[in-house]
């Protein structure tokens, strides 16, 4: 990983799973992230990093997308 040091609750890019995630917890070495709008953990693949603000959009437009398909809540 890197030196980035991301809060519970931010919103994070993992490098390795190349997708947007929500900092859940840290145990370990290992960052836990959940996607945004809820879902499964998973333990952070790679170099974490902030969110772009087109990151963080995209994974907003992809969960309202889910939410109009009747997978989210």
């Amino acid at each position: 990983m890197n030196d980035y040091a991301p809060e519970v609750g931010e919103l994070v890019w993992d490098e390795g799973a190349r997708k947007v995630g929500r900092v859940m917890d840290k145990i370990g070495p290992r960052w836990q992230l959940k996607p945004p709008g809820g879902g499964r953990k998973w333990d952070a693949r790679g170099p974490l990093r902030p969110a772009t603000a087109a990151e963080r959009l995209s994974a907003g437009v992809a969960l309202a997308n889910a939410r109009s398909r009747g997978e989210r809540p």
